[in-house]
């Protein structure tokens, strides 16, 4: 991960191992992907603010998820532009764009562009679930 001064979140490994489950702390802190179609919100439905897991840094709507059918939930955009940092990886081979939390610093997934989705950015925030935390919103049944 990049250095924790330069976000406004900032903990040691050592208080991120504690306030984070195994899982979460792999993810979020070591870049690593949950597996495909296993993550809590890949297809949920529920409208609502999903937040950074870790920080509770809010990063994407319910308006702007949708099905794509990739194994994770995926969104169109982030609901603040400034939430979310964008990051050049190479880690596999190849060049993909990793997307992290722009206040902790926190792995979240990666965004692709140019796949042909019927989406209003023909992009593709595709997130892993264990990174995100859901609000729904309340409902005035």
């Amino acid at each position: 991960m990049s250095d924790q001064s330069t976000y406004k979140v900032a903990k040691t490994d050592e208080e991120w191992k504690a306030e984070l489950s195994p899982a979460e702390y792999s993810v979020l802190r070591e870049a690593a992907t949950e597996r495909p179609f296993t993550g809590e919100y890949t297809d949920t439905e529920t409208e609502g603010v999903y937040s950074c897991r870790a920080c509770g840094t809010e990063l994407f709507r319910s308006t702007t998820k949708f099905h794509s059918h990739c194994g994770w939930p995926s969104f169109y955009a982030p609901s603040e532009d400034d939430n979310v940092e964008l990051i050049s990886d190479t880690s596999m081979g190849m060049t993909r764009t990793e997307v992290r939390c722009a206040s902790c610093g926190s792995h979240l997934g990666h965004v692709f562009e140019g796949e042909g989705y019927p989406t209003p950015t023909d992009q593709r925030y595709c997130i892993n679930s264990v990174s995100l935390k859901l609000a729904p919103t309340a409902s005035t049944d």
